[in-house]
């Protein structure tokens, strides 16, 4: 007979299973190739492919690429400028009609900062990885979709806890890990059901954690502009609308002075929303792995280039920063990125796993009801 706490604990786990597990099941397969995305890419030939020049050859400076990048795009303007360690000859390009465009109407592709040829990008523009990554991200519902998906987040968090705490007195009538392969299916599923949730426990945390803040960075992004954007850019709540731009040719090295043993990730242009109207935004990371998820914005007054604000890095921001390459695995390499494609199959499995014993206590119920 259970006890009427244990009961309570098993309504919780139950139910807040079933609402999630649809969700969990999208998130997880849809999650896999996401793992290996630069894989994919490349064995797709979504992967940007730049021309093969003498090493050394000299790069274009910012200001070129930026004409180069309106010239492939006419009637848009730049938005950001990215730069990825493993292509240092590139330049990610992200244009939109409007600086203020919301980020899914825009258009992502490579500037060879040789030559200023642009390259394409599919996987960032509708490719087979970009439908993954918006199923997996907001449904392709943007912030309600985001939402919605924190909310199962969530719900998985507390299948998760309640989970354990009903394994507890489970486990101390078997051994760990038994599996009863002399009893019925469904007792053989119930023992391999618990036997790799308690295996994936901690993963599964750390996923269920990371990925609701991930699904909140539109939230987060908003109150970082609320609050610290808008104390470095107060100075200029009154200033008149900027009507020219100093060329941008020489942020970078502004912005690597400004922060010393920093190297620049992006950079936004002024009038999106990492910058002001009358701010380039030069956003730098630090030089170690850990420290190359945490940003650190550089404002430079668009006008004269004088650096008006180095940022400090609210704690919400470090842990958005920190959150998404962790939910994805992709902090320690191929092994880690093997660990995580296997504990996301086994988490499958135990989604899927519970559906069935569910679903077998609801038959045996109907059955014996007569």
């Amino acid at each position: 007979m259970k006890s009427p706490t244990i009961r309570r604990w098993s309504t919780v786990h139950t139910y807040s299973s079933l609402v999630c597990t649809v969700f969990l099941l999208l998130l997880a397969i849809t999650g896999l190739p996401l793992i290996f995305h630069h894989e994919l890419e490349h064995l797709l030939g979504d992967a940007p492919e730049l021309r093969q020049m003498a090493a050394g050859t000299p790069h274009l400076d910012l200001q070129q690429l930026v004409l180069k990048a309106e010239q492939h795009r006419p009637g848009d303007v730049v938005q950001y400028f990215g730069f990825d360690a493993d292509e240092p000859d590139g330049v990610v390009a992200i244009t939109a009609a409007t600086a203020g465009t919301e980020p899914n109407a825009s258009h992502t592709f490579m500037l060879d900062a040789r030559t200023g040829e642009a390259v394409a990008m599919p996987a960032a523009n509708g490719g087979f990885m970009m439908v993954m990554l918006r199923l997996h991200v907001d449904m392709f519902a943007g912030l309600p979709g985001k939402l919605l998906l924190a909310f199962m987040g969530v719900l998985f968090i507390v299948a998760i806890v309640s989970g354990t705490v009903l394994y507890a007195p489970f486990m101390r009538r078997l051994p760990f890990a038994a599996v009863r392969r002399d009893k019925s299916t469904r007792l053989r599923w119930l023992d391999l059901h618990n036997l790799i949730g308690i295996v994936t426990l901690t993963w599964a945390l750390v996923v269920g954690v990371t990925g609701v803040i991930s699904a909140l960075s539109d939230l987060v992004i908003a109150a970082w502009r609320n609050d610290s954007l808008v104390t470095m850019v107060a100075p200029y709540r009154d200033a008149p609308p900027l009507t020219e731009r100093a060329p941008a040719s020489h942020l970078l090295h502004i912005a690597e002075q400004a922060a010393p043993g920093m190297q620049a990730d992006f950079i936004a242009f002024p009038g999106t929303r990492f910058s002001s109207e009358h701010h380039y935004a030069v956003f730098m990371k630090g030089a170690s792995h850990l420290t190359s998820h945490l940003l650190t914005p550089v404002l430079i007054d668009a006008r004269n280039l004088t650096v008006t604000a180095v940022g400090e890095r609210p704690w919400y921001m470090d842990a958005m920063g920190l959150s998404q390459p962790l939910h994805f695995g992709d902090y320690g390499g191929r092994p880690m990125q093997v660990l995580w494609a296997v504990l996301d199959t086994l988490t499958i499995v135990v989604l899927l796993s519970g559906l069935y014993l569910w679903w077998g206590k609801q038959r045996r119920a109907r059955e014996q009801k007569p």
